[in-house]
């Protein structure tokens, strides 16, 4: 929908029903609940029948309830405080097999990042980096073990890789401030998304830079500026957030890109075991 979906239900609200008033209330004022409640549920709970929920959800220009409840969780990802995020988990998991929970909610969030991110973007990327003269990573804040993941094996595949440090906007400016056409960087951010990691990218993509994104959805901040854009779905199962198809996308990154480079990357690899064995860096043990 091309209006934010609080905007839109606000401007519709005073033409209602009675019982679309009522879901509307629910919504804008319990959007965090509401997101995660079936049409049954959502029904129950302010007293129509699951049927009139049905109705709301076309009303709005959804196909369906099963639309405006994905599109109210996208809403909500961004907007929830850390407090807020403790209630919903509460909400969803208190009581139940958290440990089956939440990796069985990771399980599909990586079957939904297969499904949804471009094959055409993700070869695009590998193309990119293999060609570039410089890799900038940039990552913030929960992102950020993210970003030096991929800083670490990158690094030991290739002599130019620069993870930018998390500090000042200036100071990031600064170290991006040689970035040009010849140079790739890849930022990563999911909600609540990064501001710096935006501005980032932004800067770089003026500069001639190729931009590879690696987010959640087509609506982030960061698709904007992305040549290339790598959706993996995170989720809220609690105020931390879950980065496991995020990781496994990165690591199918690193993966794809060693494998166009064998030949370089053994070769770095042979010096590398050198240095660990004469150095006792790993345990015999």
């Amino acid at each position: 929908m091309e209006k934010d979906l609080f905007t839109t239900i606000k401007e519709q609200t005073p033409a209602l029903s009675k019982g679309h008033k009522l879901i509307a209330a629910y919504i804008l004022e319990h959007y965090d609940k509401a997101a995660f409640m079936t049409a049954q549920k959502l029904g129950q709970t302010v007293g129509v029948s699951e049927s009139t929920v049905v109705r709301f959800a076309s009303m709005l220009g959804f196909d369906g309830y099963p639309a405006l409840q994905r599109s109210l969780q996208e809403l909500m990802r961004n907007r929830l405080t850390a407090v807020q995020r403790i209630e919903v988990t509460n909400d969803r998991l208190s009581g139940e097999d958290i440990l089956k929970q939440v990796l069985t909610r990771d399980i599909e969030k990586i079957r939904l990042t297969l499904e949804e991110t471009s094959k055409t973007d993700f070869s695009n990327a590998v193309s990119a980096i293999e060609r570039c003269n410089t890799i900038y990573i940039l990552g913030a804040r929960s992102a950020e073990p993210l970003a030096k993941f991929l800083n670490y094996y990158f690094s030991l595949m290739f002599p130019h890789v620069k993870q930018l440090r998390n500090t000042t906007t200036s100071e990031l400016f600064e170290q991006l401030m040689r970035i040009d056409d010849k140079d790739v960087i890849i930022g990563i951010s999911f909600p609540r998304y990064s501001r710096q990691t935006a501005q980032m990218l932004e800067y770089a993509k003026a500069h001639g830079a190729h931009v590879i994104a690696v987010t959640d959805s087509e609506a982030s901040p960061l698709a904007p500026f992305a040549n290339d854009l790598l959706i993996a779905r995170s989720d809220m199962n609690s105020f931390a957030d879950s980065l496991v198809a995020p990781l496994s996308l990165i690591n199918a990154l690193i993966a794809a890109v060693s494998i166009s480079n064998t030949e370089k990357v053994r070769k770095s690899f042979e010096k590398l075991e050198k240095i660990w064995e004469e150095y006792e860096v790993y345990s015999n043990k």
